[in-house]
């Protein structure tokens, strides 16, 4: 029997779309985080079977802390590439 004690917390889609939003503010759909999936872009995430797709908790720490930017005091001192 497989003991799941040792994997990290993990969250469907519809609920990391959830916990992005409360954690960072980071506004992102489900529909969103899927198609981020396709084309690249989005936080890593793991398939549980054919279709069902969970993602580490860690991994949208991770993938939100480099969607945000440091503090900055005025528009021209931002780096927007």
């Amino acid at each position: 029997m497989v003991s799941v004690a040792n994997y990290p917390p993990r969250v469907s889609r519809a609920e990391a779309s959830t916990y992005l939003k409360a954690q960072f503010g980071i506004s992102r759909t489900a529909a969103t985080l899927a198609k981020l999936a396709c084309v690249g872009g989005g936080p890593k995430y793991r398939r549980v079977g054919k279709r069902a797709v969970v993602y580490d908790l860690a991994e949208l720490d991770a993938w939100a802390e480099k969607q945000i930017s440091g503090l900055v005091t005025n528009s021209s001192s931002c780096n927007w590439t």
